[in-house]
């Protein structure tokens, strides 16, 4: 296999593969960018795709340059949100950086990583800077993103410093004279803005390297920390594990593919192979032996169906609750995963809601304060309560 086929492996696009194809040619390695905003603690599997990727580059003898978004972070990137971001404080930022960086190393070889924080430059522009920055580009070039059009067409609303985000990313390109920007598939905007930026200052442009963006646990929406439906790089190993024992069945083909780069296996049963998909990504973040055991928790608890005797994480409702509150805070609170009532609702009635062994069906059923035992919430989620 060709090192364009090796490093073009799982792209979901290349603007251009030809561009590619001379950058490698001109015999030194390559400055490859990912940019980072740390608006939360955790990494997760989402983000492990595109940094895999940057693995495969810093394989193939090329460097890679890690960007910290401590100064864009305090915007947050609107791709493909149809609400502004929340704004975080520096120093939010910077805490949160110091744990990306640790979790971003479970796949990147830190002897060959560069990083850097894009504060380095923005917190030396003076107002007059950043004015002669946005005259480099349109509003109508901003507008054309697909979020902020779609926003504009609803009437809702969209903030002046939102606009100043694909700007900003991509005059990092400018500063580290990247050859390379990897990104998810809502990243192309602001990469081509970054290409833009550098042929005004002379340089040569970016390629532009796309991943593809990997749903959540929900199956619906892309993996992402403030929609809670994420598995972290820094779980602990079972729940992990029974994180990804959780995706659908449908979902489950795609995770093969986009994490592990393999069709899944045609002949084996869909239980066998997701939980062979468990194991692999787990001993990937964790090692061979947590992930073994970790298997073996899950056959402990569902497989052999003891729940009893098995560990299960906690959740003390205090008052007397109905069962559909209690299936959406059980979700929230220990699995990280927005249940909404109907939902709720929907797993009684249908049977798929255990309490101490016995379906619950009615969802009006109440659960009296103070009662303990093994609440079941799905095929692979269960929950001690008391």
């Amino acid at each position: 296999m060709s090192t364009v086929s090796v490093l073009s492996r799982g792209c979901a696009k290349i603007h251009s593969e030809a561009e590619l194809e001379a950058k490698l040619a001109l015999g030194r390695p390559l400055r490859i960018k990912l940019g980072v905003d740390p608006t939360a603690p955790d990494i997760h599997l989402g983000h492990g795709v595109v940094l895999t990727k940057l693995r495969d580059f810093q394989d193939a003898g090329h460097e890679a340059i890690l960007i910290i978004g401590d100064f864009t972070a305090m915007i947050g990137d609107p791709s493909g949100r149809s609400a502004t971001r929340p704004q975080l404080t520096h120093d939010q930022v910077l805490a949160n950086a110091k744990s990306y960086q640790e979790q971003a190393f479970k796949i990147l070889d830190h002897e060959r990583a560069r990083i850097v924080f894009n504060g380095e430059w923005f917190e030396a522009m003076c107002f007059e800077d950043v004015i002669k920055l946005n005259s480099r580009v349109t509003l109508q070039q901003m507008l054309v993103r697909e979020d902020f059009r779609e926003r504009l067409d609803k009437g809702l609303p969209i903030r002046a410093h939102e606009i100043q985000y694909p700007i900003m990313q991509g005059w990092d390109s400018v500063m580290v004279r990247a050859d390379v920007e990897l990104g998810g598939t809502d990243q192309l905007f602001n990469i081509m803005v970054g290409r833009d930026l550098q042929r005004e200052e002379g340089q040569p442009q970016q390629v532009a390297m796309t991943m593809p963006i990997l749903e959540g646990l929900d199956g619906r929406q892309k993996m992402s920390k403030s929609l809670g439906n994420y598995i972290a790089l820094n779980e602990p190993a079972g729940d992990m594990f029974g994180k990804i024992m959780s995706v659908s069945d449908a979902l489950m083909a795609r995770y093969y593919d986009i994490l592990l780069r393999e069709p899944m296996p045609a002949d084996a049963h869909p239980m066998d192979a997701k939980k062979e998909l468990a194991r692999r990504i787990t001993a990937r973040f964790h090692d061979e032996t947590a992930a073994a055991r970790a298997l073996e928790e899950f056959n402990t608890r569902f497989s052999a169906r003891d729940l009893e005797s098995a560990e299960l994480p906690g959740y003390a409702p205090g008052l007397a609750r109905d069962f559909v509150s209690l299936v959406v805070e059980a979700y929230a609170q220990c699995f990280s995963v927005t249940r909404s009532r109907s939902d709720a609702r929907r797993l009684i009635e249908g049977g798929s809601i255990q309490w101490r062994g016995e379906k619950v069906t009615d969802s009006k059923t109440v659960l009296e304060a103070g009662e303990t035992g093994v609440l079941r919430l799905d095929k692979t989620r269960a929950v001690r309560v008391g």
